[in-house]
């Protein structure tokens, strides 16, 4: 799978599958042409969000921080802890030339998340800066949704080579796009809904244990659910190129 916007997912051509047979059984261009579209919904989809890597990295700083903090029963300790795995994320993506923006937005909430807690002394502050982000997240993908600009389709358009040509050329898509964007909303505001009540309890340990458990699933629902609002959605309108980016004539 490409990491760059407009990679291979975005590349293909949903109209004319690349293998599709000429002049053959149109059962079976059907059944290639959704095959093509399927994947290119599921790898649009995963690619936004950082793929099973981004996930990973997202969730183990939280799950290094209650074990370590079991073990020694010190908030600094359990803070460097996850604050050193998340840093060692970035630098592994740097030495393999991968992108780092989801494992440097990781770094940044652990990093605030590692400084509260170790200011304050309480365990349970260093998940309260995601805690408020799922909070503001959840509220931002409403609005967007409520204003005609879908954060959902904000991230995948570039990634799908459309940009915002759904916007206007395209309102099927658009419809899928904001449909996806209030599916988040209801799956992603989950986690602040069972959690907060939680950290008020000073609960380290169950707060700990099911900020980790919640990480994921959450996330992959969400993703499926919005891979197969995109199955149902009109192709995406390709943006034109700029005559700058348009290769030159052989």
């Amino acid at each position: 799978m490409s990491n760059h916007p407009g990679g291979d997912a975005a590349r293909l051509d949903l109209a004319t599958p690349r293998h599709a047979p000429q002049g053959g059984d149109p059962e079976l261009d059907e059944a290639a042409r959704k095959a093509a579209a399927s994947k290119e919904a599921a790898d649009t989809v995963l690619q936004a969000f950082g793929g099973v890597r981004g996930m990973v990295d997202m969730t183990l700083p939280g799950l290094v921080f209650i074990v370590t903090y079991n073990i020694t029963h010190q908030v600094s300790a359990a803070a460097w802890a996850a604050l050193a795995l998340s840093a060692l994320f970035v630098v592994v993506r740097l030495a393999k030339r991968e992108t780092v923006q989801h494992a440097f937005s990781g770094v940044f909430g652990v990093a605030i998340g590692a400084w509260i807690s170790m200011k304050s002394g309480r365990a349970e502050d260093f998940y309260l800066p995601g805690l408020l982000w799922n909070v503001g997240y959840c509220i931002g993908l409403a609005v967007s949704a409520l204003v005609r600009w879908p954060l959902i389709g904000l991230m995948l358009g570039p990634i799908t080579g459309e940009m915002f040509t759904w916007r206007k050329e395209n309102p099927g898509r658009l419809r899928a796009y904001t449909k996806a964007t209030w599916a988040w909303v209801v799956i992603m505001s989950i986690k602040p809904v069972i959690l907060f009540p939680l950290y008020f309890t000073h609960n380290v340990n169950l707060l700990g244990w099911l900020k980790v458990a919640l990480g994921i699933p959450p996330l992959l629902l969400a993703m499926y659910v919005t891979w197969q609002i995109l199955l149902k959605a009109p192709p995406p309108i390709k943006a034109p190129l700029d005559e700058d980016d348009e290769e030159p004539a052989k």
